[in-house]
């Protein structure tokens, strides 16, 4: 794997780190104190800081996971997929876009 790769994902996931146990946080207090849905939908919405920490989220684990495929697709896929730099360059980023535009229109759903 090149090395700024592994650098990236590396970064990525010291950023999800702290990002995941803030998210898990919330999950425990709103299922502890019984938030219904209907009632984080209504804090979140329109929070633009909610709407940042999210984005921040499924940013990174759109670059992490996307990276990860780009190894198991290298070490486990198709030997012409593995032996092509671009093929797997190309569903690295096909896949990351893919989570990416997900990602941010849950996120715009959730805030919006």
């Amino acid at each position: 794997m090149n090395v700024h790769l592994y650098v990236l994902q590396r970064l990525t996931a010291a950023l999800m780190a702290p990002l995941v146990l803030v998210h898990l946080v919330v999950i425990l207090y709103a299922t502890r104190n019984g938030v219904s849905a209907a009632e984080i939908l209504g804090r979140t919405r329109g929070s633009l800081v909610w709407g940042l920490f999210y984005a921040l989220f499924v940013a990174a684990a759109a670059v992490h996971g996307s990276i990860g495929l780009r190894a198991i697709l290298r070490e486990w896929g198709p030997r012409s997929l593995a032996a092509s730099p671009r093929g797997l360059d190309f569903a690295m980023y096909a896949f990351g876009a893919v989570l990416l535009a997900l990602g941010l229109r849950a996120v715009a759903s959730v805030v919006l």
